[in-house]
């Protein structure tokens, strides 16, 4: 298995999936996780790995992806203004604690459940951005400090544990809440490199490699992965946004919910073993 591992098929299938997730990342403003984990999880199981072990691998590789390209879209996003620092500093320690609890628990579950996880949250940001992409927010504002806590550990638990960043969960939750969109983008941001890097420190330190790992997998981490997408998906992010200025933005990312929609509903079933 490792000599089919190692062979060109891999090399290809990865850069595809680092142009993927670049051009939609610039293209429909989508964080690469949502993108990244699930192109690894069904790509592995067709180089012979276990569907448990293809989705252990696929969400702590996209975590450490995740990383570079966090700091980068903070930085941007901090010099426009952005960045909800207050909202930042109350957030930022509890999403950080969340996502080390989340890695720890992620490692002790089995892939099986955390592909449920994952096919529950793509389902629902997808019916989200099919139905209220642009829509008012429900609330006029923010809850107290409590309700505020809860918040930022469902979006620094749920997210490490299925690999993604913070703007997946982050986004429509806080919009939700009548923060302002570019707001709301560039403070998840923030959020994604507090749930990103201690999430993938973690599990590579807790982590252990399955019997069925492909080559290159240090712990839970597919190292060949890693240094294929990152620079791919810095590289074609802005080919996506250029795209984006040429073509209707808007109906490309109900398109795009419609796949997530299909992708998150093949993952459920797969993970019910029909």
């Amino acid at each position: 298995m490792n000599e089919v591992l190692s062979s060109w098929p891999i090399v290809l299938a990865l850069t595809g999936t680092g142009v993927l997730a670049g051009v939609l990342a610039g293209l429909l403003g989508v964080g690469g996780g949502i993108v990244i984990v699930p192109v690894l999880y069904f790509l592995m199981q067709g180089f012979g790995v276990s569907a448990a072990s293809a989705m252990a691998i696929a969400t702590s590789t996209s975590l450490a992806i995740i990383v570079p390209t966090a700091i980068s879209s903070v930085r941007a996003h901090y010099r426009k203004g952005n960045v909800d620092v207050e909202l930042l500093k109350f957030w930022g320690a509890i999403i950080l604690l969340a996502a080390i609890f989340g890695s720890l628990i992620a490692n002790a579950v089995s892939g099986t459940f955390l592909t449920w996880m994952f096919g529950i949250i793509a389902v629902l940001v997808s019916i989200n951005m099919l139905f209220r992409s642009g829509a008012p927010a429900l609330f006029p504002t923010l809850p107290g400090k409590p309700g505020q806590a809860l918040m930022a550990t469902s979006v620094g638990g749920l997210s490490v544990m299925v690999g993604i960043g913070g703007g997946t969960i982050g986004v429509p939750l806080l919009t939700s809440f009548n923060v302002a969109a570019h707001r709301a983008v560039g403070t998840a941001a923030a959020f994604g490199l507090l749930i990103a890097l201690p999430g993938a420190l973690t599990l590579m330190v807790v982590g252990e490699t399955p019997m069925d790992a492909p080559v290159g997998t240090w712990r839970l981490l597919n190292l060949p992965a890693l240094a294929l997408i990152v620079p791919l998906t810095v590289l074609f992010a802005p080919v996506g946004a250029w795209l984006g200025a040429k073509l209707n933005a808007k109906e490309l990312k109900k398109a795009f919910a419609v796949v997530l929609f299909f992708t998150g509903t093949r993952m459920l079933i797969q993970a019910a073993g029909v």
